[in-house]
């Protein structure tokens, strides 16, 4: 079984280095890889915010990925819960945190406005909690 690094994720979905994207094709259609859950956060991130595609395209792409039948993800049911959050509105990584803590009674957070907000009007589990002063 072989790991890949963001770098890999990220030419194999966007095919835009003529020498790094066929050999992300080849590492990424071998018998067995492995693709830790921080490896997905970075390759969001990368792919929001250095590039600029849109939600839809990326869940397109964690989709995709899911779907690869030699593509072990590290807790993938973590991350399926986390793209369907992502894909409704939150933002992915603290989509992320809530699968990740889903055996506990809350999730306590200062990001009131965006975080609480969001988890709460899509009904996520476990709640978020904002402490008072």
């Amino acid at each position: 079984m072989r790991a890949v690094d963001t770098n890999v994720l990220t030419r194999y979905f966007r095919h835009d280095d003529s020498r790094r994207s066929p050999a992300a094709l080849q590492v990424m259609s071998g018998p067995a890889v492995f693709c830790p859950k921080t490896v997905i956060l970075e390759f969001e991130w990368v792919m929001r915010y250095v590039y600029r595609h849109p939600t839809q395209d990326i869940v397109r792409c964690l989709s995709t990925l899911l779907e690869l039948p030699n593509v072990t993800i590290e807790d993938e049911q973590q991350i399926m819960e986390a793209v369907h959050a992502y894909q409704r509105g939150m933002d992915f990584a603290d989509a992320l945190h809530l699968a990740a803590s889903r055996h506990c009674e809350e999730l306590v957070t200062f990001d009131g406005r965006r975080f609480a907000r969001r988890a709460a009007r899509l009904g996520l589990k476990p709640s978020v909690h904002v402490p008072q002063r």
